[in-house]
């Protein structure tokens, strides 16, 4: 299996953003991609005050990237959006998968909010606006057991850890929009330590550049393998990496330095 991870910079023009994400799907699709994935809300980041209205599982985003999946004949990962929530104050933060005939594979709501405050240089509570999810997600991608997670997820292990075990993923996917003074620091240490402690392919698609005043993302976009090497890394720009998933290769690792299967808690 080939899989693409799209690097996008979308702002407060969701026409173009979408356009852009197309645009991405298609050089994914012709570099032979089976599985694309795109950032955390692709269609939309910019000003608050512009963005568009939340939308249900079956709106004009999803098809949108159904329409790309079917045209392309690709699996797409389409970042995530704003889901129509559970009250007029907050949405979901919510990825949707399609399959090769643009049939709705999986949706996962993001469980873990970013409510941060480090004095001077951000101050951002996601929570105000969007409400968590509370399950985990695993969905079959060609037959290759794939789990789901968004950006801020990242940071917590014991996701990932039921992806792995009770989900039994092979490839975990982090769409993200990882703001650039942590994303500099903490983006790929903790990609690698996700796909080592979980030997699993880690496909990390990240948002790139400035998007509004005082909000620049990391970018860095990336594909791991499960012995935590770096197969594929994208350059600070808009555009895609590709890499193939050897499953000989996991299971090979999993076989020889079986840490999954000596776990004790």
């Amino acid at each position: 299996m080939r899989v693409a991870v799209c690097q996008l910079n979308a702002r407060d023009d969701r026409a173009a953003n979408l356009a852009a994400a197309r645009d991405l799907l298609g050089r994914a699709a012709s570099a032979g991609a089976d599985l694309a994935v795109l950032p955390e809300y692709v269609d939309y980041l910019g000003r608050s005050a512009g963005l568009p209205k939340p939308e249900p599982v079956d709106g004009e985003f999803a098809e949108f990237f159904s329409a790309a999946a079917r045209e392309l004949g690709i699996w797409v990962h389409a970042g995530s959006f704003h889901e129509v929530g559970p009250d007029d104050a907050r949405t979901y933060n919510t990825s949707l998968v399609f399959d090769r005939s643009g049939e709705l594979a999986a949706t996962y709501r993001k469980i873990h909010l970013y409510d941060v405050e480090i004095p001077g240089r951000v101050s951002y509570q996601e929570s105000r606006s969007v409400a968590p999810g509370d399950t985990t997600v695993v969905t079959d991608v060609d037959g290759v057991r794939l789990g789901l997670s968004i950006c801020y997820d990242l940071r917590f292990p014991e996701l990932y850890r039921r992806l792995a075990v009770e989900g039994e993923a092979r490839m975990i996917v982090v769409p993200a929009a990882f703001m650039m003074h942590t994303g500099r620091d903490h983006w790929e240490v903790l990609l690698r330590a996700r796909a080592i402690e979980n030997q699993c392919y880690v496909l990390a698609a990240g948002q790139i550049g400035d998007h509004e005043p005082g909000r620049t993302c990391f970018g860095r976009s990336m594909i791991i393998d499960p012995w935590g090497t770096v197969l594929a890394q994208a350059p600070d720009t808009v555009g895609i990496v590709t890499a193939d998933i050897d499953l000989g290769r996991l299971e090979e690792i999993r076989s020889e330095l079986p840490s999954l299967a000596n776990r004790r808690l």
